[in-house]
């Protein structure tokens, strides 16, 4: 492999989208990596974004791109209907692979993508980045290091506005046999942080429920069913053996973001967003102890990466693809990667399991 890592995106746009607004830019910014292939979903298309973000190859299908010599390491950069195969054809290409979340449909899906990439000796990572908040990172350690004391219990409330008039490349959201459904993506992403905050749940009880049934297609005015929950419930038990909530509103006209709340023998954290912004919001974390009030903590500067003036989903996505470089030339462990969507993956699958069966579900390592 060549000194600079070299990266080919499908799903690359010159215009719009993920890739566009956040992984081009974040990998054009740093000196470890080189754009040198892009795929689209036309020619031209794939044209204008090689054009844009200067890669010397632009691809109509994705194999192409996998296969060209040029190219160390595949971001899949589409949404999970569009990508049937191909983080598996990256892996088989040889390939180091980043995969957008959610990476599977299923948890067992997610270990054989984990498996095949350890046997082909290829690094792997995901799109789980808000753990690498600035705050959110904070908040961790200082939970880790005991400032709040022993941990009595732990909260998550994340509440999203939402219209009822969608665009038809939306649709899958509200289909509960799609991959990006509310439970996949708002909870992947959430679940993720805040067991990164707190830990993993050992045993947990669910309730999904729909009470927005039906939204409208903004490009025909046809109206569709909604069959995916928009309300998440769960409550259960952390390994540190801290009772854990955690509750997903979606629906309405205002949304109020995410407020994690530690609660501990000597003091409580609480870390409140901004906005409702699932991956992009800026958080504020306060501390009590004693029988004083909440005090905002500032953050470290060892926390934040720089530059530090750069919108928070991309900041934090750019800091997966620096631990990302320096696993591949070291050889260190590194996350968030394909072990950690299994997690993350794991814990969902738990969830869908309770609110089916009604039963308390366990999860083990």
């Amino acid at each position: 492999m060549a000194d600079t890592i070299r990266v080919g995106v499908v799903g690359a746009h010159a215009q719009r989208g993920w890739a566009h607004g956040v992984h081009l830019p974040a990998l054009a910014a740093l000196d470890d990596y080189e754009i040198t292939a892009v795929a689209g979903t036309s020619d031209a298309s794939a044209r204008a974004a090689a054009e844009v973000w200067g890669a010397r190859h632009a691809f109509t299908g994705p194999e192409a791109l996998m296969a060209h010599p040029e190219v160390d390491l595949v971001t899949i950069a589409v949404q999970l209907p569009r990508r049937d195969g191909l983080v598996s054809a990256a892996i088989a290409a040889g390939k180091h692979v980043y995969g957008e979340w959610p990476l599977a449909l299923s948890a067992a899906q997610a270990e054989r993508f984990r498996t095949a990439a350890e046997s082909a000796g290829v690094r792997h990572a995901v799109g789980l980045q808000s753990r690498h908040h600035p705050a959110v990172r904070l908040m961790r350690d200082l939970v880790a290091d005991g400032l709040v004391g022993e941990v009595l219990s732990a909260s998550l409330t994340y509440s999203l506005s939402t219209p009822e008039v969608w665009s038809e490349r939306y649709a899958a959201l509200f289909d509960h046999t799609k991959g990006v459904n509310h439970v996949a993506v708002v909870g992947g992403h959430s679940m993720d942080m805040y067991r990164f905050i707190v830990g993993d749940f050992t045993e947990l009880s669910a309730t999904l429920t729909t009470r927005i049934r039906r939204i409208t297609l903004e490009e025909t005015g046809r109206e569709i069913e909604v069959t995916s929950p928009d309300q998440i419930a769960v409550a259960g038990l952390l390994q540190s053996g801290a009772a854990a909530s955690a509750h997903f509103m979606t629906g309405g006209p205002h949304g109020d973001g995410f407020r994690i709340e530690v609660h501990g023998r000597v003091g409580r954290l609480v870390l409140r967003s901004m906005d409702d912004s699932l991956v992009g919001p800026e958080f504020v974390l306060t501390h009590a102890a004693g029988g004083g009030g909440p005090v905002e903590l500032e953050v470290p500067e060892r926390y934040r990466p720089q530059p530090a003036d750069v919108p928070p989903a991309m900041r934090n996505v750019r800091q997966v693809y620096v631990d990302l470089a320096h696993a591949i030339r070291t050889g260190e462990p590194f996350e968030p990667d394909f072990g950690t969507a299994v997690r993350t993956h794991r814990l969902l699958d738990a969830i869908k399991r309770s609110a089916e069966s009604g039963q308390r579900q366990t999860l083990r390592d």
